[in-house]
């Protein structure tokens, strides 16, 4: 056999695997998760409906009532939804139906890694568009490049990660009604945002709206959700891998969003600890706090990997976005619980 690299895709090749820490830590403020577990009263009522799952059966190959459920809360028909094993499944599903090797994808930088590497795993091209001084979107630049280089896709993440802000919606629409190529809004982080786009969906056909509810407590469940028009959605839906999202993922995340009251709630807890979070950071020197619309905060200080040492030593794990550039000496937390969010500021003080 030969060797190995020698039957890889040089795509592949060049690629560096998307790496999850695995660090020891009583305090994981790294992954932009809901820090609090479900209510108990919600285990319970989830338990009974598990029961009920037949696991000798294939799972609802359209996640027909799920669908139901988030086409109802949001306002769209159900024929303009689709499921998938998390965001990054759809997003390689739009890499896959809009193009093939050598296409372009585009998208800003610094954001969200799976749209460079998934792009760059399918043999697409990236044009990567840096952010300006305010980490807001180049709305002359993108268009002046889309117009030239005839991307397959465009992608926008709203709230940006790891920066924490809500690009332009001037800018955004600019880019939607100026080209003819799909554009995706990653609305991942809606729910601490309670900014949308999804009023203009009737409106621009090349429009496709991603959510997420692993931010809001269902990580472990791996739901990503795509609204588009529904001519793109049955396009895609030729390139959805068969009954790719469990029967467990679909009965827990329907009985969860039929009663999300206290789902809701805990998001009103991160918004208000995330406000008190970034005051008490902002009254620390030699930190620049950026602002937030998600549930995470992006700072910047001196030294940023002695400070991400320095509280892994205290049992404390952030996510270190340090290298040349825009991120040098950046840092990204997680809003974690009061009691978290405490012993990370006393840590940070000590440490800055």
């Amino acid at each position: 056999m030969k060797n190995i690299k020698q039957l890889i895709r040089k795509e592949v090749l060049k690629l560096k695997a998307y790496e999850v820490a695995e660090v020891s830590a009583k305090i994981r403020l790294d992954a932009n998760e809901n820090p609090f577990a479900l209510p108990p009263e919600l285990k319970d009522m989830l338990l009974k409906e598990v029961e009920k799952i037949l696991l000798n059966r294939y799972p609802d190959g359209s996640s027909h009532e799920l669908r139901q459920i988030i086409s109802l809360q949001l306002g769209v028909n159900m024929d303009e939804v689709m499921i998938g094993n998390g965001s990054d499944e759809l997003i390689q599903m739009i890499i896959t139906a809009f193009g093939s090797p050598p296409e372009k994808a585009l998208y800003p930088v610094p954001t969200f890694s799976m749209y460079g590497i998934i792009a760059k795993a399918q043999g697409y091209v990236p044009l990567e568009m840096p952010l300006d001084d305010n980490f807001d979107l180049d709305a002359d630049k993108i268009l002046k490049t889309a117009k030239k280089e005839k991307p397959k896709a465009i992608f926008l993440s709203y709230p940006n990660n790891p920066t924490g802000n809500c690009f332009s919606e001037e800018r955004i629409l600019r880019i939607i009604k100026g080209c003819g190529f799909p554009v995706v809004v990653d609305e991942a982080y809606y729910d601490f945002s309670r900014k949308t786009f999804l009023p203009y969906l009737k409106k621009y056909k090349n429009l496709i709206i991603l959510r997420s509810l692993s931010k809001i407590g269902l990580a472990g469940l791996r739901i990503g959700i795509l609204i588009a028009d529904k001519g793109i959605v049955k396009e895609l839906n030729k390139v959805r891998l068969p009954y790719n999202l469990n029967s467990y993922s679909q009965v827990i995340a329907s009985s969860v969003l039929k009663n999300r009251k206290a789902i809701d709630e805990q998001v009103n807890n991160i918004i208000s600890e995330r406000q008190r979070l970034a005051e008490e950071m902002k009254g620390i020197d030699r930190l620049i706090v950026y602002p937030s619309d998600s549930n995470f905060i992006f700072f910047k200080t001196n030294n940023a990997d002695k400070i991400f040492k320095g509280l892994i030593n205290r049992g404390i794990l952030i996510r270190n976005m340090n290298k040349p550039g825009r991120l040098k000496n950046c840092l990204r937390v997680t809003v974690g619980t009061p009691e978290e969010n405490g012993e990370f500021l006393s840590a940070l003080k000590e440490l800055v």
